[in-house]
C-alpha cells in the first residue's frame, strides 16, 4: 500500500511547478513584450520602465498573493511521523 503522504507531496510539487511556470510566463511576457521596443518610446510607472514595473514589481506582488491563496486552499498539513500499522 502506497503511503498517502506521497500522493499529497506529489500533488503539491506539481502545483509548485505550475506556479513557477506562471511566474516565468508573467515575467517573460512583460519583460520581452513591453521591453523589446526602442527605449526612447518606453512609458514609465513610478519612475520604472513599464516592462520592469509589470514584470518585476507587479508580477512579484501578484505571485505572492497567488502563492498565499494556493497554500491556504490547496496545500494540506501532513504528519511526518510514521503511522503504526
Amino acid at each position: 500500500m502506497k503511503d498517502k503522504r506521497y500522493r499529497v507531496a506529489n500533488r503539491e510539487a506539481l502545483i509548485g511547478i505550475g506556479l513557477v511556470i506562471i511566474n516565468f510566463a508573467i515575467w517573460y511576457g512583460f519583460a520581452y513584450g513591453l521591453g523589446s521596443g526602442d527605449p526612447e518610446n518606453y512609458t514609465y510607472i513610478l519612475g520604472f520602465p513599464a516592462w520592469f514595473f509589470y514584470s518585476c514589481i507587479a508580477g512579484t506582488g501578484f505571485m505572492i498573493v497567488l502563492i498565499f491563496i494556493v497554500i491556504k486552499f490547496f496545500f494540506k498539513e501532513v504528519d511526518f511521523e510514521e503511522e503504526e500499522q
